[in-house]
């Protein structure tokens, strides 16, 4: 049982990594045209500012969080076979939500002037005001399509099926792109705002509404707002909605206070974030997405038990993102410049971006453990606790971005994002820890530590020889940039894998075993 279990986690995992890789990749093809069209200028300030009130309503509808309050109530019809009842709560929180949200996005359109002067309010040109103003009635609809499909996927995911919603952000990513690549020459960055409307339509809501339909869904228009379960679901929800999470509280400070800096800072510290989510993303969500319904159904079950044994060896292996971060930071400037410098993104936003990233990249190990973490709280149904922790933290954080800004520019934005991602995950996972008697939390942590204390050296050495083999007079090109990042990449990895025996560290020593025949193996 416990073996078939893995092996379901495992492929669901080894799904969602490749479609979140996949995902990433597109994000990333997305910035690029992003980068190519509008570089680091105030036309991209403007484009990442327009997505602040879009992303509050979509917080305030939970539209994010449909996966972890609706699973666990649809896979309890699933278990009890009373699938027709889930089909029914389906329907009740679809439609109620959509009209609530419907109602915001009304409310939206008409006073987005002044919202965007809360918002940017670190700018005062009523150019990039108006320009912010037409961008965020654009995207404002595309929340719609969002809460639909987030339902939609919830249901999926509840049923074990996990390759259609997989596809959704690649649907979305590609149009953006194609929006912003054929209407830019026209509209600048406002193309981009029209492929964010059409992606939005064509992967989160009408891919997912046929996956859906290939499962059974069963729609009709069913309201009732006195059901026991949409009671429990708003029980669950509103402490999300009313709460401030890591992620959303990033996304919005960064633009907020990047809005007080130089132009260009914003579209800086949000290329260095796409950045960060590559490792984040790519881990530590594809891990907290497959595991999710198996852990809701273990709480569902009540063997805790088990589920601590299978949060902390996602977490272990979430372990390797320290020293990807670290050699990330090492050819971060190579890196920025192979993504990005090309069109209207020069030398002089490479080296702004690169800048900023050595300081947002530590927290990349931090932010992939975070999203297995506070879903262990979410499979036991308890959405409180994790929703008040994160309004404090964010909160307590709010004077640590505000002097750190002033102290350090967009380099201090990065590093209070980075001081406050490690402080909220570790002290989650410590009172996860005391919750549920984890008693094998000890062997994490002491790992982490472990791989800390290699990869932090190694790290320095990898600067050192940098610096040492390939500066010099001259640029320096693409080619040469993508033999850098390989070269020392190649060279960390090695003394990594070799210290990591040394220290009889388990897990890279199964690495090794994997990826090296057994004669060769260290």
């Amino acid at each position: 049982m416990a073996h078939s279990l893995g092996k379901k986690i495992g492929i669901a995992s080894a799904i969602m990594m490749g479609a979140i890789f996949l995902s990433r990749l597109f994000g990333l093809f997305r910035e690029m045209a992003v980068a190519y069209v509008g570089g680091a200028d105030v036309s991209v300030d403007a484009y990442k500012l327009a997505f602040i009130i879009p992303d509050i309503f979509n917080h305030i509808t939970a539209s994010g969080f449909l996966s972890v309050t609706f699973i666990p109530i649809f896979s309890g019809y699933l278990t009890r076979n009373r699938e027709e009842d889930g089909w029914r709560i389906f329907n009740i929180i679809l439609n109620s939500s959509g009209i609530l949200l419907l109602l915001l996005v009304a409310f939206g359109m008409v006073f987005t002037p002044e919202f965007i002067d809360i918002a940017a309010k670190g700018r005062d040109e009523p150019e990039f005001r108006s320009q912010v103003v037409r961008m965020t009635r654009i995207i404002l609809p595309a929340q719609m399509f969002h809460l639909a499909g987030g339902l939609l996927m919830a249901v999926q995911y509840a049923k074990e099926r996990f390759l259609i919603p997989a596809l959704s952000p690649l649907v979305y990513n590609l149009g953006t792109v194609l929006g912003g690549l054929i209407l830019g020459r026209f509209i600048g960055m406002e193309g981009f705002c029209w492929g964010v409307l059409a992606g939005s339509f064509g992967g989160p809501f009408l891919l997912q509404a046929w996956g859906a339909g290939r499962i059974g869904m069963r729609y009709r228009f069913r309201f009732g707002l006195r059901h026991p379960d949409f009671t429990r679901y708003l029980r669950l929800t509103l402490p999300l909605m009313l709460g401030l999470t890591m992620m959303f509280s990033m996304e919005i400070f960064l633009k907020y206070f990047g809005a007080y800096l130089s132009e260009g800072t914003v579209a800086a510290l949000d290329y260095g974030k796409i950045i960060l989510l590559i490792p984040a993303g790519l881990f530590g969500q594809a891990v907290g997405i497959a595991s999710f319904p198996f852990m809701a159904r273990m709480a569902v079950e009540n063997r805790l038990e088990e589920m601590n044994r299978l949060m902390n060896t996602a977490l272990r292996y979430l372990a390797f993102v320290i020293p990807l971060s670290v050699i990330m930071m090492v050819v971060r400037r190579e890196l920025v410049q192979l993504l990005f410098e090309r069109g209207r993104f020069d030398s002089g936003a490479t080296a702004m971006t690169a800048g900023i990233l050595v300081f947002l990249l530590p927290c990349a190990f931090a932010l992939s453990s975070y999203t297995v973490v506070v879903r262990g709280y979410y499979a036991l149904q308890n959405t409180l606790f994790p929703a008040a922790f994160g309004t404090i933290a964010v909160l307590c954080s709010l004077p640590v971005y505000w002097y750190a800004m002033r102290w350090m520019d967009a380099e201090g934005l990065a590093l209070a994002v980075s001081f406050s991602v490690i402080v909220q995950a570790a002290l989650l996972y410590m009172l996860w820890n005391r919750r549920s008697g984890n008693r094998e939390s000890r062997g994490v942590f002491l790992l982490y530590v472990k791989i800390l204390c290699i990869s932090l050296p190694l790290g320095i050495l990898a600067e050192w020889f940098r610096r040492l083999a390939f500066t010099g007079p001259g640029g320096t090109g693409h080619f040469k940039a993508f033999w850098i990042c390989c070269a020392v990449s190649g060279g960390y990895c090695l003394l990594l894998a070799c210290f990591g025996h040394l220290m009889k560290i388990e897990e890279i020593k199964t690495l090794i075993r994997k990826f090296l025949p057994r004669k060769s193996a260290l």
